[in-house]
């Protein structure tokens, strides 16, 4: 192998996109449990204000508060979420371009001989 043998360069790239593909998962969880957020927090506050849970000012303020934590959590994950996917689509284009430069051997078919 020469000194610029890109197969180490390509295990490099491999185990970054390993990597983003684990902040990516945990992105998709954190959004999944932002909407869950929003839809909860806006459930209890129509709860609270048909009257059917009663007029508590600190369950609409929880309601309230779990609503905009949801949004801003869901907006800050959705982002890095792109801009993960982005930089897993750079890698995978340089994994490639490298694998395509790799000068690969071709190997004659020659047939077995059974005993």
């Amino acid at each position: 192998m020469t000194e610029d043998d890109p197969i180490d360069e390509i295990s490099q790239i491999e185990a970054r996109i390993e990597q983003l593909a684990e902040i990516a998962e945990r992105c998709r969880k954190f959004i999944l449990a932002s909407k869950t957020a929003i839809a909860g927090g806006a459930v209890l506050l129509l709860i609270i204000v048909l009257g059917l849970f009663g007029s508590s000012q600190v369950a609409a303020l929880g309601s309230i508060a779990m609503v905009l934590g949801g949004i801003v959590s869901l907006g800050s994950n959705v982002s890095t979420l792109q801009q993960t996917e982005a930089a897993m689509s750079a890698a995978e284009a340089l994994r490639a371009e490298l694998i395509g430069r790799i000068d690969f051997r071709v190997v004659d078919d020659v047939p077995l001989k059974l005993s």
